[in-house]
């Protein structure tokens, strides 16, 4: 195999842009970093490096200098293959056979009784189909509040316009779920369909509804979906700190620890593995450090934009509540 130097398409922040990539076989790499320079799949959530050796001798002699290959073995493959120095990424997926086993068996009771809480209240969760009036209560969503998880949400202030095309991304393999409440739309999800599992690429509620358990009643509806359908896992992507993993635990998320490879390419990656910077800097910093960071960071914009930031409506503080059922885009997509 040959590497060949391409400009792949990416949107880490909602907007494409350019960057460098190798195509290698039938797999798309992207290049990042500037002194250390890591190749990782493009979709690394829907294929595979089958030949990692056939890999590292193209990457060796790509037109790119490339100092690291980067990727990881999907669910369910948790065993490690190759003798690669490597670490472990914790999935966070829904093991699915049947609705029920996940209503009786999986899930913890306090979701059980959001789920029938939002029930009570009026939600009514439904698969729905993707037009201009579901884009529309969708723009009502992003617009709500200039923060989200702490940090400046990037949807907030886009048009129908540019909402309606983001969405339309991948809509051969997308799934909407939509929470309804009095006929507004009050929370939706958006998971696409892979080779063998399911994946959210958009949760969000909507913050005024969240004493209704819209995310609950979502996330019963999604894995009846899948049930339906056969589909073996879901997955949330990465497992969360803090009351997100608490969340994803209540409503049957497991962590499915499966081995991520790092493999020096030259010097400089070797080097860079031997001091752990092999994930960039931030990667180098302790984990504790990391949630303070994050801490102080949610901290300076609730200060920021104090007054714009909605709260539900029941009675319970903004602590209390702007942590659970936030936005998650994982800016995964089908290609």
């Amino acid at each position: 195999m040959k590497a060949e130097a391409i400009k792949v398409e990416i949107s880490p922040k909602g907007t494409p842009v350019l960057v460098n990539g190798l195509r290698v076989g039938e797999n798309t790499f992207i290049v990042s970093g500037k002194r250390v320079r890591t190749a990782r799949l493009k979709n690394e959530w829907q294929e595979d490096v089958t030949d990692p050796y056939a890999v590292m001798a193209a990457l060796r002699s790509a037109p790119l200098r490339i100092d690291l290959l980067n990727f990881w073995q999907r669910i369910p493959d948790q065993e490690v293959k190759f003798p690669f120095y490597h670490e472990w990424r914790d999935v966070a997926a829904i093991p699915i056979t049947t609705f029920e086993h996940w209503w009786e068996k999986q899930i913890r009771f306090r979701a059980r009784n959001k789920m029938r809480k939002a029930q009570k209240l009026g939600v009514v969760v439904e698969e729905v189909k993707f037009n201009d009036d579901f884009v529309a209560g969708v723009v009502e969503i992003y617009n709500q509040s200039p923060v989200r998880r702490g940090k400046p949400f990037r949807h907030y202030g886009k048009d129908f316009a540019t909402v309606k095309a983001e969405l339309s991304v991948d809509l051969d393999e997308a799934v909407f779920v939509g929470a309804y409440h009095e006929g507004e739309l009050i929370g939706f999800v958006k998971f696409l369909i892979a080779d063998r599992y399911a994946m959210v690429t958009l949760i969000l509620d909507k913050i005024v509804h969240r004493d209704k358990s819209p995310m609950n009643g979502m996330m019963a509806k999604v894995v009846e979906i899948c049930a339906r359908r056969k589909i073996p896992y879901f997955t949330y992507t990465l497992w969360r700190r803090g009351d997100h993993g608490k969340f994803q635990e209540s409503v049957g998320f497991e962590k499915f620890p499966v081995p991520e490879y790092y493999i020096p390419l030259t010097l400089v990656g070797r080097a860079a593995l031997a001091l752990r910077l092999h994930k960039g800097v931030i990667g180098a910093v302790p984990e504790p450090v990391v949630v303070q960071l994050l801490a102080w960071r949610a901290n300076y914009y609730e200060r920021k934009y104090a007054g714009q930031i909605p709260r539900p409506i029941a009675n319970r503080s903004a602590s209390e509540t702007s942590r659970v059922g936030e936005a998650v885009d994982t800016g995964i997509h089908c290609q």
